[in-house]
């Protein structure tokens, strides 16, 4: 029984991170991926965590893999795998008060992504445009988009 449960969060895991991977380029695609308005598909899967820990390392090789295949930079690949790593944890400790699990992914973004923009990639602009750029980003992924995602899977009969 142990075993299934290894296979099965791991699969999880796996999807996850494939999921993320799949609409990280096609945010990309949409040109909505990079830059200083960011609204990442992707990042609707950081409130998976509130359902199941497996997606916590599912989100992290999910968006390492992503950065890593779109093209970004070294320290972007770094530090924004971080990032998700920081606020797939946060929204895992806060899974028990669904309204603020979806902060951390907001927050650690918010507050990192803006040092990669701009020391990283040089784009202009100050750190407070940036922070409020992603996370504005953030809040449209994960705030409304990851809340509706979290409902959906809570009324359904699906569970992970």
């Amino acid at each position: 029984m142990k075993n299934r449960k290894k296979i099965r969060n791991i699969a999880v895991g796996a999807s996850v991170a494939a999921l993320y991977v799949v609409l990280t380029y096609l945010a990309n695609v949409l040109g909505l991926a990079s830059g200083a308005v960011q609204v990442r598909l992707s990042e609707i899967l950081t409130v998976m965590p509130v359902l199941t820990p497996a997606a916590i390392p599912g989100l992290f090789v999910g968006c390492l893999l992503a950065n890593v295949l779109t093209g970004c930079a070294l320290w972007d690949v770094i530090f924004g795998s971080i990032a998700t790593l920081l606020g797939a944890v946060g929204t895992y400790l806060l899974r028990k008060y669904e309204l603020l699990a979806v902060l951390p992914p907001i927050i650690a973004n918010a507050v990192i992504v803006p040092f990669v923009l701009l020391f990283v990639y040089s784009l202009e602009g100050t750190y407070l445009y940036f922070f409020a750029t992603v996370g504005i980003g953030e809040i449209i992924s994960c705030g409304i988009f990851g809340t509706i995602l979290l409902k959906s899977f809570k009324n359904s009969r699906f569970k992970l």
